[in-house]
């Protein structure tokens, strides 16, 4: 489902690298890293890729996250058709409020979160641990030597 996903990102990407496939591939690895045992995993990774799809710019675009839920609606009976009713509800919700929400409690969203927040470098934001969702996002955003090269 993940290569599908991948593949159905990129069709007709314009915006370029800032919230494009580097991104999109450094939002998975994050997530990865910070996932626990209770993480969806799955949810994560196709939260990478889909979350920033539907952006109209790479400047401030508030509304992108309900965007792209509304539109991750469309895929409900195609690419994401594998998903459990509550795996599909995690994603939805994790891309509707990534722009608008700080946490949910949900761990598998606040990871979501933290994963798209601990690459906010690249636009020359230092992430806050302070504004983190979960321990872990907390930690490394505190730490950003050893999370830069952390491996999976």
């Amino acid at each position: 489902m993940i290569e599908q996903i991948k593949e159905f990102a990129k069709q007709g990407w314009e915006l370029g690298e800032c919230h494009g496939m580097p991104h999109w591939e450094r939002v998975e690895r994050n997530g990865l890293l910070l996932a626990t045992e209770e993480v969806n995993t799955t949810v994560v990774r196709l939260f990478a890729y889909l979350h920033d799809k539907w952006r109209i710019n790479n400047g401030e675009d508030i509304e992108h996250g309900k965007r792209a839920a509304e539109n991750i609606l469309k895929l409900r009976d195609t690419l994401l058709a594998g998903l459990t009713d509550e795996e599909f509800e995690q994603l939805r919700k994790a891309c509707e409020l990534h722009t608008v929400r700080h946490r949910t409690g949900d761990i598998t969203i606040d990871t979501c979160f933290d994963a798209d927040r601990l690459d906010l470098s690249r636009v020359g934001i230092t992430p806050n641990p302070q504004k983190m969702a979960t321990e872990r996002g907390a930690y490394y955003a505190a730490n950003l030597n050893e999370f830069y090269t952390a491996t999976i």
